[in-house]
């Protein structure tokens, strides 16, 4: 019997223990671009389980991106994927940078298939390398815990199985298995900060400190997704504790522990409708001290024409034609 060569046995692992919750007769959605690390994913769910299929999607970004698209689906459809599936979207007018636009595009275009398709779960391609830059780049935001928690390894329908799995592993696999992958020019295009990251900025410090702080970067994202998970459960609670009629309680909220508070005001913020990407650190800071640091000041403004302040000992969102 041939010996497995250790980069295709690691993706397949990682892929059967990321998946392994899953029923044996589960729908599996591949999401492959036809990068190296799509394509080895792509190839280890359809070593590992019986029914999978694969949506490429075409954003129309680059000249020739349909071409690819096609090439994408007819590969899956050669080696046996069912369904498979070409979504074009489209990315102009869309908030945010070019690259925030294509992923918003591109995941709801993925979940749009997955549901119309019945699928337990859309597989993602990301690597420990996109961690370790993902961990990177929050950092320079000076985003605080939920930035720093990384990418999940789930949220929803979508699945992370190779968070594990190091970028060059994904390359070495494809070569075993004669996989031709795509490379994508967005990649290497100094023009996104991701790219700059993965060029310049993670090497050096491989360079400085040694290959292994790509790995302790992405485990320092495990390690802070999962405290982060037990405070929002712990403000999930102290949300349902601070509601009353029109708003929250001031006392209630002032006895919560800061990194508490902080949480229970970005939920509320969120459950009034401020959009989550908008919502930013200086927001929650300015409603945090309407309690903390109250001496009768005005309101706060958050995203999306919100307005919220406080009226005796609650928060509550004001009617803006009621702003003095």
């Amino acid at each position: 019997m041939a010996r497995i060569p250790p980069p295709v046995a690691a993706v397949r692992t990682a892929v059967r223990r990321g998946l392994a919750d899953l029923p044996s007769d589960a729908l599996l959605l591949v999401a492959c671009s036809g990068g190296a690390d799509s394509l080895a994913l792509a190839s280890a769910a359809r070593f590992a389980f019986s029914r999978v299929g694969l949506v490429t999607v075409d954003h129309g970004l680059q000249e020739g991106s349909d071409r690819r698209a096609r090439s994408v689906a007819a590969w899956a459809r050669d080696a046996g994927f069912d369904p498979v599936r070409i979504e074009t979207v489209s990315v102009a007018g869309r908030p945010g940078g070019p690259e925030a636009a294509a992923r918003t595009a591109r995941y709801e275009a993925l979940s749009a298939a997955a549901t119309e398709l019945g699928a337990a779960a859309v597989l993602l391609g990301h690597t420990r390398d996109d961690q370790a830059e993902t961990v990177l780049l929050a950092l320079a935001r000076g985003a605080g815990p939920r930035g720093l928690s990384g990418m999940p390894g789930r949220r929803g329908v979508f699945r992370r199985p190779m968070l594990d799995v190091a970028r060059a592993d994904t390359r070495k696999a494809c070569a075993a298995l004669g996989l031709a992958p795509w490379e994508d020019p967005h990649n290497s295009d100094p023009a996104y900060a991701r790219s700059r990251v993965r060029a310049s900025v993670l090497p050096v410090l491989v360079d400085a400190l040694g290959p292994a702080v790509v790995s302790n970067l992405a485990r320092t994202a495990s390690l802070v997704a999962a405290d982060s998970e037990a405070l929002d459960e712990l403000a999930a609670a102290a949300l349902v504790s601070a509601s009353v009629p029109e708003g929250l309680s001031v006392p209630v909220l002032a006895g919560l522990a800061g990194a508490i508070r902080s949480r229970v005001l970005h939920r509320w913020a969120r459950e009034l409708g401020a959009p989550g990407g908008a919502l930013a650190y200086r927001h929650v800071v300015a409603m945090d001290a309407l309690i903390t640091e109250w001496h009768g000041q005005g309101p706060v403004f958050l995203p999306d024409g919100i307005v919220v302040g406080r009226r005796a000992d609650r928060l509550v969102r004001v009617v803006p034609a009621h702003i003095k």
